[in-house]
């Protein structure tokens, strides 16, 4: 399983149009949507100044862009190439196949993470009170998407090569919009407001605000992406189950 996982890794790394998209695109669309924003004024319905906001935002979409897509497309592909059922004749077990692609796509989301912070720090002067903020909202950015990552895995079992990039898309936008990674939800209507509190990708931006503002994630926020990621990894490992009794 150790080695998947550093072969995962490395093929990542060379793909250099992935690495521009999960690592230096949330970066620049950053500076597109906080790059002329007031450093002091508070967005309406938050605490956060808007360069504070879209920080943990754009990297929270970061990650999720090296988890989730990537790992979708890439597993789809690997099941039409017959590579899984390559796998499959060794002694690695399904669980190590399914750990083993959740934990790459860990790896490589962290990179995207830091980029955005270095560049909020360093063009926004984004400063917290303690270091030990910088510290937490890295891990709980990093820790919370391998939620993504399960869900990425589900999605590369579930469709073809074909048809798993419109899917992923699809997901993906939808769930970055809703979850208000893009922009504030706050001018929503109370109604969708409701709705959003319980998407994945709210409750994932939810704890780095909270740590933003100096506080520990809500309970509740936590509780819900436990709850997906309970979901997904259970939806990855019965769709392994489903795919291998095909073979």
């Amino acid at each position: 399983m150790n080695t998947l996982i550093k072969l995962e890794v490395a093929r990542t790394l060379r793909n250099k149009k992935f690495m521009f998209f999960s690592v230096l695109y949330p970066a620049a669309l950053y500076l597109l949507i906080a790059g002329g924003a007031s450093e002091t004024e508070l967005v309406k319905g938050t605490h956060l100044t808007l360069p504070l906001l879209m920080m943990v935002s754009m990297a929270s979409f970061g990650a999720i862009t090296a988890v989730l897509v990537g790992q979708s497309e890439r597993i789809a592909k690997e099941r039409e190439k017959g590579w899984v059922r390559q796998l499959r004749l060794t002694a690695l077990p399904g669980r190590g196949y399914v750990t083993a692609k959740v934990a790459s796509a860990a790896v490589v989301s962290l990179p995207s993470i830091v980029v955005v912070f270095v560049v909020a720090a360093a063009v926004k002067h984004v400063r917290f009170d303690a270091a030990w903020q910088w510290v937490a909202l890295t891990f709980a950015i990093w820790a919370g998407s391998i939620v993504f990552a399960a869900l990425g895995v589900a999605i590369g079992y579930l469709a073809t090569g074909d048809a798993v990039r419109p899917i992923t898309m699809i997901i993906y936008f939808g769930l970055s919009a809703l979850g208000g990674l893009w922009f504030p939800t706050a001018s929503f209507p109370s109604w969708v407001q409701k709705i959003i509190e319980w998407v994945p990708t709210h409750a994932y931006a939810a704890l780095g605000q909270a740590i933003e503002q100096g506080n520990a994630p809500h309970l509740k926020d936590v509780s819900i992406l436990v709850g997906y990621l309970v979901i997904f990894a259970g939806a990855a490992a019965w769709l392994y189950r489903r795919d291998t009794q095909k073979a």
